[in-house]
C-alpha cells in the first residue's frame, strides 16, 4: 500500500479474450507493484465468426478497458496516466475524462477531494492519421439483450418490449440470485456474465486505499456493448429513467454532484456517440425507459403483480460479496423508503407492506429518512431514487388517499410536503406523462411506447 499511495503513474496493460473460454482480462498497474488483473465470463465462449465482428468486439473490449480503469485509478489517484497501446485522440480523451471525473464526483465529494483538472488521458494519436479505428455498420440482429438489475425498472422494461413483439434475451453482470428470481419468474432464460475486480484492489482497500462509489453503470454499458456483439444483439436496452437527471447536490463551490451521472441522459448521449463512431455503427445501447420518471415506471409496476413477491430495488442486496440483509428488503435505507413512498398511491399499506416488510410510512423512526428524499431541510441522499418534486408530489399525494392519511410520517410530512401548492391542486399526475428527450430507437418506438 506504501507503494501505492507514492504512485505517480496509472497504466493501462494488456486486455485478452480467449474465445476458447469466453474469458476476457483486463490489467492495470502503478509503476510499482503487481498488475491488477480483473477478469470477464462471457458463458458458452460465443465468438462470431465474421471478421468484422470479431474486430468490432476487439474495439468493445478497449472502450471497456478504459473505463473500467476508473476503480483502480481512484485507489491511488496518480497525477500520470500511461494508456499503453490505446490509440486515443482529442475526442475520446474529452469523453474518458468528463466520465471519470463526472462518475467519481460523489466519490471526491464523500472524501473531500476536488478532482478537476486532475484526470488528463494523453493524447496518442491525431484525428487525421490513418489507423483510427472504424466502425462500420455490422448487420446485428434486431433483437434486444435487456440489462436486468432485480427491481421494478428492469422489470418494466421488459414487459414493455415482451408487449411489443420484440426479441428480448435478459442479461446480467454479476452472481446475484435475486435477479435469477426475477428473470425466473419471467419466465426466460438469463445470459449471466461474471466480473471479477481484481483481488489485489480489494486488498488495497482494506489496506487504506481510496474507495467509494464510480460510475458502475458506464462499465456495465461497456460490457454489455461487448456482448452484443458476442451474441448478436442491435439494441442494449438498459432503464435509466428521467429522474437520473437530477443532481444529488451542489457542493461549496456550485459544482452539480450526480450521484446518477452514468445513468444520466448526458452520458448516454456521449456513450452512444463513441460506440457509433469507435465500435460499430449499427449497435444501439440506450434507456427505454428515459421519458418516464421513477413515480411513472412505479405506476407500471404495481400492475405487475407476479414480480412484487421477488423483485428488490434494496441496494444492500447488490455488494461485491453478496447480500447483507436477510430476504429481499432491509427496511432502513433510502431505496426502501423510496419504494414505498412511489408504491404506495397505488397499492394498498397491506399490499404495500407485504413488499417491503413493513409500513415504513407508519414508523415514526423513519422521519429522516423520508425528510431526505423531499429535501425537507436536509441534503437528498446519494442514491438512486426519484427526484425531489416527485418524492413531495407522492407524499401530498398520499395525504388524500384513503388507507395512507393517517400514516404517521404521511400526516406529519404531507402538509410540508405540499407547501406553495394551490389548494387542490394535483402535483401528481403531470409528473406521470411521458416526455423529454431519450435516444430510444425509432425502429423500436414504432413497436414500444414507454
Amino acid at each position: 500500500m506504501t507503494d501505492v499511495a507514492r504512485a505517480e503513474t496509472f497504466r493501462f496493460l494488456d486486455r485478452r479474450y480467449d474465445p476458447a473460454t469466453g474469458t476476457a482480462t483486463l490489467a492495470y498497474g502503478f509503476e510499482r507493484g503487481e498488475p491488477l488483473v480483473e477478469t470477464l465470463v462471457f458463458p458458452w465462449a460465443p465468438w462470431p465468426p465474421e471478421a468484422s465482428r470479431q474486430a468490432a468486439f476487439d474495439r468493445a473490449l478497449a472502450l471497456l478497458h478504459l473505463l473500467a480503469g476508473v476503480s483502480y485509478w481512484k485507489a491511488a489517484l496518480p497525477p500520470d496516466i500511461d494508456v499503453g497501446d490505446h490509440a486515443v485522440d482529442a475526442a475520446l480523451s474529452g469523453f474518458l475524462e468528463r466520465t471519470w471525473t463526472r462518475g467519481l464526483g460523489e466519490f471526491a465529494h464523500v472524501n473531500g477531494l476536488d478532482l478537476e483538472g486532475a484526470i488528463r488521458f494523453p493524447v496518442t494519436i491525431a484525428p487525421d492519421v490513418p489507423g483510427l479505428p472504424g466502425a462500420e455498420p455490422l448487420g446485428l440482429p434486431d433483437r434486444a439483450l435487456v440489462a436486468m438489475g432485480g427491481g421494478k425498472d428492469s422489470l418494466v422494461s421488459l414487459e414493455l418490449l415482451r408487449e411489443g413483439g420484440v426479441e428480448i434475451q435478459p442479461v446480467t453482470v454479476g452472481a446475484s440470485t435475486l435477479i435469477g428470481d426475477t428473470v425466473r419468474a419471467a419466465g426466460l432464460p438469463l445470459i449471466r456474465i461474471q466480473r471479477h475486480i481484481a483481488p489485489r484492489l480489494m486488498e488495497m482497500n482494506a489496506a487504506g486505499a481510496w474507495n467509494g462509489h464510480v460510475p458502475v453503470t458506464a462499465i456495465n454499458m461497456a460490457i454489455l456493448s461487448c456482448a452484443a456483439i458476442l451474441y448478436g444483439y442491435r439494441w442494449v436496452v438498459f432503464s435509466n429513467e428521467r429522474s437520473a437527471e437530477e443532481p444529488t447536490l451542489f457542493d461549496a463551490s456550485g459544482t452539480a454532484v450526480n450521484h446518477q451521472y452514468s445513468k444520466s441522459l448526458e452520458f448516454e448521449r456521449a456513450f452512444r456517440e463513441v460506440v457509433a463512431e469507435r465500435v460499430a455503427g449499427d449497435l444501439e445501447v440506450f434507456s427505454l425507459l428515459r421519458p418516464l420518471g421513477e413515480a411513472a415506471v412505479t405506476r407500471r409496476f404495481s400492475a405487475l403483480t407476479r414480480y412484487h413477491p421477488v423483485f428488490s430495488s434494496c441496494n444492500r442486496n447488490f455488494h461485491r460479496d453478496g447480500s447483507r440483509i436477510q430476504g429481499r428488503w432491509c427496511g432502513d435505507c433510502p431505496k426502501c423508503r423510496f419504494t414505498t413512498l412511489a408504491l404506495a398511491p397505488w397499492l394498498s399499506p397491506g399490499d404495500v407492506s407485504a413488499i417491503v416488510g413493513r409500513n415504513l410510512l407508519d414508523d415514526p423512526s423513519q422521519e429522516e429518512g423520508f425528510r431526505e428524499l423531499c429535501a425537507l431541510g436536509r441534503d437528498k441522499p446519494f442514491e438512486c431514487v426519484g427526484t425531489v418534486e416527485e418524492s413531495r408530489a407522492l407524499m401530498a399525494a398520499l395525504a388524500e388517499r384513503e388507507g395512507w392519511r393517517d400514516a404517521a410520517l404521511v400526516r406529519r410530512l404531507g402538509p410540508e410536503a405540499a407547501a406553495g401548492r394551490a389548494e387542490g391542486e394535483d402535483a401528481l399526475s403531470p409528473l406521470l406523462a411521458p416526455g423529454g428527450e431519450h435516444c430510444i430507437p425509432a425502429e423500436l418506438l414504432r413497436h414500444v411506447q414507454p
